[in-house]
């Protein structure tokens, strides 16, 4: 027994499952504390931008890529808003701990920066879904609107939500006060997701805005919900996915080194 104690071998196996479970259960009951701000709100939202383009543009828009112009819109407006809640809930939560100073409590357990970035992550995650299942129930009792590739739409919303998740983390790790962290939230994630065709088809737009948007992920993560709702998108699906895979895959491996060296949270 001692041996396998010297040799790094952790009573509870190899994965600490109890423990990423637990910080996700508390992560997830975080946001749920305040259901009416981290889901309703959204939908809310959601709701005001969709009345705002029906009443101002869509009597007078044509169709947009071979469907009318609100059907066209809705899945976007779904997509932006799961980016911005994955975000929103991994990057509160750290950043609320880095500054209250009770950031050691999550780091003393017995958890690896595997199982530190698991347990976040999975909190963004159940965010961005709940809220995505939320916003799509709403278009299609509201806007009468079916799911066109239903694997499709989940694959591209679990992604976008890893990836948002994770530059939550990395942008609280490297912010030291709230101000760095709204500035990264206005002046990055924001302007990312309103110019990554959300609310209008790359077929409208010059060949510099183009280029532009096919090098921002969240152009494809948007463009794939659009193509699981309504099955038009402005790129293929299967380099879409590629994209957001790829992106996951960096933002996980970045986030994993700042967890195992303790970057800006270890003392």
């Amino acid at each position: 027994m001692s041996q396998q104690l010297q040799m790094g071998t952790r009573r509870f196996g190899r994965v600490n499952w109890l423990g990423v479970a637990t910080l996700a259960e508390r992560e997830t009951r975080r946001f749920m504390a305040v259901w009416t701000q981290t889901v309703g709100g959204p939908l809310v939202t959601a709701g005001l931008f969709i009345l705002i383009f029906s009443l101002a543009i869509g009597p007078r828009r044509g169709e947009v890529m071979g469907v009318p112009f609100m059907e066209f819109v809705a899945p976007g407006i779904l997509m932006m808003t799961v980016i911005q809640n994955a975000f929103a809930n991994t990057s509160s939560s750290i950043m609320v701990a880095k500054v209250q100073g009770n950031i050691v409590d999550t780091l003393m357990p017995p958890l690896s920066a595997g199982e530190l970035l698991a347990g976040y992550l999975l909190g963004g995650i159940i965010r961005g879904v709940l809220v995505a299942v939320v916003i799509l129930i709403a278009m299609i009792l509201v806007l009468g609107m079916g799911v066109a590739h239903p694997v499709w739409l989940l694959l591209f919303v679990l992604t976008g939500a890893t990836v948002l998740g994770g530059l939550g983390i990395i942008a609280a790790i490297f912010a030291n006060k709230f101000d760095q962290m709204a500035a990264i939230t206005n002046f990055v994630i924001t302007p990312l997701s309103f110019l990554s065709g959300t609310f209008y088809s790359l077929e409208a737009m010059p060949p510099l805005m183009q280029t532009l948007s096919h090098i921002n992920p969240m152009f494809y993560m948007i463009d794939g919900v659009r193509y699981g709702v309504i099955g038009v998108s402005d790129s293929p699906p299967m380099l879409g996915f590629a994209v957001c895979v790829g992106a996951a895959a960096v933002v996980k491996l970045i986030c994993w080194q700042l967890f195992r060296t303790g970057y800006r949270l270890k003392p």
